[in-house]
């Protein structure tokens, strides 16, 4: 069952990645499945073939034969334009070629002055920017785990609106019963407000499948402050928190980091990996509200804050 979701999913995406519309880890994931799946290779193909095709058909809009004929009568009756001499003609072209020979050699040693100083200049921004991305994915790569770097790239897109949520709903148990049987572990989300009746501090929008290392991972959306907050679940097999300021806090281990000017709160509990992302203030700890109550974890959620 999850390997024909998986396939439909990305037969889907198929047009998307033809127009070069996927980023990060689903433009990776299309890729790689298209090299081991037949038949979601063969629906390529075909969506490909149709596309070249429509990128191909050229309007043509051919003129009536009445038209035609009244634009070859007005030429022919038109006057005959002035004629110069010979001589007149001769002697305008010798001028015109000898203006046109010395603009080329002016034009020649600017040009080759100009290529010079661009091919100089373009150089330098290559070695800076070259030696920059590899700086940058180096501590990247050695700070920040997979996850969390998917977890950002997926809170993006979303705002972007290049990832609509699958499903959309303000409760915490619509969402997860829509989880229930699209994953290969449990997705149980909390509803503190509900529960305690107390103020509400965030909203809940909705949800939805993203994939990941050849599975799926949870997708829940919020919003805090009106700004959006993402969630992202993930079995704790598949993906596990590394990286960033390692904060201890009623037990549990939390990694965080700075990602892209986004605050990422990374952690493991009972057989799940959990991202959150926002960009709220200090590390963002404000968000784990979604998931503690503002008043019995106060002191869970103060103890993400930075210590003076």
């Amino acid at each position: 069952m999850l390997e024909v979701n998986y396939c439909k999913r990305i037969q889907e995406q198929i047009a998307l990645y033809l127009d070069d519309e996927l980023e990060g880890q689903e433009k990776i994931e299309v890729q790689t499945h298209l090299q081991t799946c037949e038949s979601c290779k063969q629906t390529y193909e075909q969506v490909k073939s149709l596309l070249t095709q429509i990128h191909q058909i050229k309007p043509l809009y051919p003129a009536p034969i009445t038209l035609r004929k009244s634009i070859e009568k007005i030429l022919d009756d038109a006057p005959s334009p002035y004629q110069a001499s010979p001589e007149l003609h001769n002697k305008v072209l010798a001028i015109l070629e000898t203006a046109k020979e010395s603009k080329e050699r002016k034009a020649s040693k600017l040009y080759y002055k100009k290529v010079f100083v661009a091919l100089a200049a373009t150089l330098v921004i290559f070695v800076m920017s070259f030696s920059y991305w590899i700086n940058y994915n180096k501590s990247i790569s050695n700070s920040t785990s997979e996850f969390a770097l998917m977890a950002v790239d997926t809170h993006l897109r979303h705002q972007k609106g290049q990832l609509p949520l699958e499903i959309n709903s303000n409760s915490a148990e619509d969402i997860s019963k829509w989880f229930a049987n699209k994953l290969s572990f449990g997705v149980k989300l909390p509803n503190y407000q509900e529960v305690s009746g107390q103020e509400k501090l965030y909203q809940l929008e909705g949800g939805r499948l993203v994939g990941f290392k050849n599975d799926y991972a949870a997708y829940i959306s919020y919003k805090m402050q009106n700004r959006p907050i993402t969630l992202v679940v993930t079995s704790s097999s598949v993906a596990t928190p590394s990286g960033g300021e390692e904060i201890i806090s009623k037990g549990l281990t939390f990694h965080y980091s700075v990602i892209r000017d986004l605050k990422v709160i990374s952690w493991t509990d009972r057989g799940l990996t959990y991202a959150l992302i926002s960009d709220l203030a200090e590390r963002g700890q404000q968000s784990c509200i979604v998931c503690h109550s503002g008043t019995e974890d106060k002191d869970f959620i103060d103890g993400l804050k930075i210590k003076s």
